[in-house]
């Protein structure tokens, strides 16, 4: 592990040096000396401003008067958390490692740690925690990699890096009980039909740089397969049975340390997905695009990258087209909700629908079983029609009303 704290002092050289040809212009430089190696290392970033760039180096002096190098100010949250484990871990018993280090390289590296140590706030950590709850982590889970980011935060705080510890936050509970509310009516959350579907895929697309039409089919075909985006982004080639039009589904894109990777689906549970008409032809056009390699990418963006939920938000100005459309509060995961609440409306079987969905739970695809808005508008139909109906007293008849006379007739 490389010094961190050398001798308190240290003395930086700096400079700040104007480069018109960049879009900022202004590169903020700090060196200094090793003491072990004697080495001049150096670290530089560049600003639009030359007082941005003042700032940046006054930081870097600050910290450097309390023994902190801009190696370590500069350093990425991953980097740092590992080098500072053993101290950040210290005192915890063993069976609380575990969950504490799973939650370190399953969901704070994957999220935050590219991010420089020093640029993680609190609004950055809210967002973190608020997109763990949405991709259906557990509380338990939310608690404990929430845990674990605490205590390195707090040892970059005993190491003067930073002054404040950004992790304490308070109030995730309650995002994690909306997050819930939501997800106990997901129906509330889909989209009402095929044409608004197909309105908000071309909305998408005409937003996006260069009008790239796959974002549109990546849409269509997440909301009427029930999938989710990193699943859409998984599908290869040989997936695709073009006799049956079913989906073999097996794998899904994901993050982890060091980029996007392909796994199994959530839960390890693979399941076959119909393909409806109305998306048969995207997918033929997309087979026939992607050549005969039977591992090639059904889906990708314009220059064949891999798709996340991230990517199709920024390449298509999400947040601001579901604004436009009227649908402020639509998230990509819910095309998923979408197409199981058009399933559920069609009338597909409760242990079907469950295997297409991949959930574990039935008590989670029986959330998709409400009625829909037409069955309750003909609740309402049948109870008008039976209070304007002819009106009996209440309580027991004493006397019992009249009725036609009846003749027995002796059959011989």
């Amino acid at each position: 592990m490389p010094q961190q704290n050398p001798p308190l002092g240290v003395k930086l050289s700096t400079d700040i040096e104007y480069r018109p040809q960049y879009p900022s212009p202004y590169r903020a430089r700090v060196r200094w000396s090793d003491p072990t190696t004697g080495r001049r290392p150096s670290r530089s970033e560049m600003f639009t401003t030359e007082d941005a760039a003042t700032e940046w180096i006054a930081g870097m002096l600050r910290l450097a008067s309390r023994g902190v190098t801009p190696a370590t100010a500069t350093m990425p949250l991953a980097e740092y958390g590992d080098s500072v484990m053993e101290l950040a871990l210290r005192g915890l018993e063993s069976k609380t490692l575990d969950p504490y280090r799973a939650g370190w390289r399953l969901r704070i590296v994957p999220t935050l740690g590219h991010l420089p140590l020093r640029t993680v706030t609190n609004g950055v950590i809210d967002r973190a925690v608020y997109g763990w709850i949405a991709d259906e982590h557990g509380r338990s889970t939310v608690k404990n990699t929430l845990a674990m980011l605490v205590r390195v935060m707090e040892q970059a705080v005993r190491d003067g890096v930073i002054d404040t510890n950004p992790a304490k936050v308070s109030g995730w509970q309650r995002e994690y009980q909306q997050a819930e509310d939501e997800l106990d009516d997901p129906r509330a959350l889909a989209l009402p039909n095929w044409q608004t579907l197909d309105d908000l895929a071309t909305a998408l697309v005409l937003r996006s740089h260069g009008q790239y039409g796959g974002w549109g089919d990546v849409v269509r075909f997440a909301a009427c397969t029930a999938a989710r985006i990193g699943e859409v982004s998984g599908v290869r080639r040989k997936d695709i049975d073009r006799v049956r039009w079913t989906w073999d589904l097996c794998r899904q894109t994901t993050t982890a340390p060091g980029g996007l990777v392909d796994k199994g689906t959530k839960g390890k549970r693979r399941r076959t997905v119909p393909l409806i008409p109305e998306i048969r032809d995207l997918v033929a056009r997309r087979l026939d695009v992607i050549g005969p390699d039977p591992m090639a990418r059904l889906f990708s963006g314009p220059r064949d990258g891999r798709i996340t939920t991230a990517v199709l938000r920024d390449a298509t100005h999400w947040d601001e087209v579901v604004v436009e459309l009227g649908y402020e509060h639509l998230r990509r995961h819910d095309l998923r909700h979408t197409g199981l609440t058009w399933m559920a409306d069609a009338g597909v079987p409760l242990h079907v629908l469950r295997k297409i969905a991949g959930h574990g739970s039935l008590t989670t695809t029986q959330r998709y079983l409400h009625p829909d808005r037409r069955a309750i508008e003909r609740a309402g139909e049948a109870l008008s029609a039976h209070l304007s109906g002819p009106r009996r007293a209440l309580g027991p008849e004493v006397v019992p009303p009249e009725s036609p006379g009846r003749h027995l007739r002796l059959v011989r």
